[in-house]
């Protein structure tokens, strides 16, 4: 395998948190829940998907998008858009910054979607054939269109930076965390909002996603359906939610006296190049992004005490990572994915789980894998399940995977 480009390092200040997920809406309480699931207000269910093989999925609920972002601005909006908008404005203030007097020509944005306003695609289909053209919404585009999120997320903060959309399927959040982590590198701006949102409830995408044998079906307890690492997992529960952070030059947070949570120190990708749909069943694809990841940040494997998994609770993605894990980072890293408290949110999973990442860093705590009731022995790693583990450790991992033979790895440190 070539050696990776090595760079001067930089570690980017993560200064704020933004989450609305399933498990709850704010960081707070979405971290409260992935460590505590009884305290998780989400069962997986959806009426819109009734009649389908898999006609559940995770929601967010107790959050109404209308009064926060007020009626006008909800309209210019697909919920997708709506829910990164709402993390953002947290992420923001949680920096301890504000929009009014920031130079927002320094400020960027990078959001990471895999599908944008799909629903509303399925939506206007919909009116288009059973009532014809004149009842097509001119809203489409604006709506739909994969930078939506960018777009409103710069509007709402009057960033005038850099505002870039990232789709790299389910590796999009962790993407545009780490094309943040380049942006503050090169100097080209001194704050990104960064990560990732999804939503996604479309009859469309989960019958073909059935139809693939990539969610799962079980219909008679969906609450347990998603389970990572499991020997009878049968595949991931879609989700929706947003995750971002504000990330900053360290010089930047220092001179306002930022309260930093955790640094990025190091980012890779790169591309199986081998299927549409299957990852490399060797795992070369994400190997050469985690140690790519590492060389930029200079950290050595032994140092990682933590890795939030992509951990689909798929059959072949949880073998094909764990051993790529197990390969580069040897055995003592404790390893955990949330998938199955917040769904599988495709774009946006990468940044919620970065932003878990961080908490995790920060309080010590590396959240269970809750449902793994019979793990599965082909898994070569030490799985966190059950109950949240506390642990001592400077350096963590965040790897995903995404459609398309999209890898990232992000290096963060305390």
């Amino acid at each position: 395998m070539t050696a990776p480009h090595r760079l001067p390092p930089f570690a980017a200040a993560v200064t704020g948190i933004g989450l609305v997920t399933s498990a709850g809406v704010g960081t707070e309480a979405t971290w409260r829940a992935v460590n505590d699931p009884a305290t998780a207000p989400c069962v997986p269910h959806r009426t819109e998907l009734a009649g389908l093989p898999c006609d559940f999925m995770y929601s967010v609920t107790g959050l109404d998008t209308r009064a926060v972002l007020g009626i006008a601005a909800h309209r210019l909006m697909d919920r997708f858009a709506h829910l990164a908008v709402i993390a953002a404005r947290e992420a923001v203030a949680d920096a301890g910054l504000d929009p009014a007097v920031w130079d927002s020509g320094r400020v960027a944005v990078v959001i990471g979607s895999a599908h944008g306003g799909l629903p509303f695609y399925d939506e206007q289909h919909t009116a288009l054939t059973e009532r014809g053209a004149r009842r097509v919404s001119p809203k489409l585009a604006p709506l739909t269109v994969v930078n939506g999120a960018a777009s409103s997320v710069a509007t709402d903060l009057g960033a005038h930076g850099p505002s870039q959309a990232v789709s790299t399927a389910c590796s999009s959040g962790t993407v545009a965390i780490g094309t943040a982590h380049q942006m503050l590198r090169t100097g080209a701006c001194d704050i990104v909002v960064a990560g990732g949102a999804e939503s996604v409830c479309s009859r469309l995408l989960i019958a073909s996603a059935c139809r693939l044998k990539a969610v799962s079906t079980r219909r008679d307890d969906p609450q347990a359906a998603c389970r990572p690492f499991d020997i009878h997992r049968d595949g991931f529960v879609v989700g929706e939610g947003a995750g971002l952070l504000v990330l900053e030059r360290p010089e930047h947070a220092r001179a306002r006296g930022a309260v930093v949570r955790a640094h990025v120190t190091g980012y890779g990708a790169s591309s199986d190049a081998y299927s549409a749909v299957a990852p490399d069943p060797d795992g070369l694809g994400i190997e050469r992004a985690l140690r790519t990841a590492l060389a930029d940040a200079g950290t050595d494997a032994a140092a990682i005490g933590h890795v939030n998994a992509h951990g689909t609770s798929t059959v072949s993605n949880d073998l094909i990572e764990t051993a790529v894990l197990r390969r580069v980072l040897g055995e003592h890293p404790l390893v955990t994915s949330t998938k199955a408290m917040t769904g599988h949110t495709l774009g946006a999973a990468g940044g919620i789980e970065t932003a878990l990442t961080v908490l995790a860093l920060q309080h010590q705590l590396v959240p269970p894998t809750v449902n793994l009731d019979a793990p599965d022995p082909d898994i070569p790693v030490e799985v966190v399940s059950k109950e949240a583990r506390p642990a001592a450790f400077d350096a963590a991992v965040k790897t995903s995977l995404g459609f398309g033979g999209h890898n990232a790895a992000l290096v963060l440190t305390r």
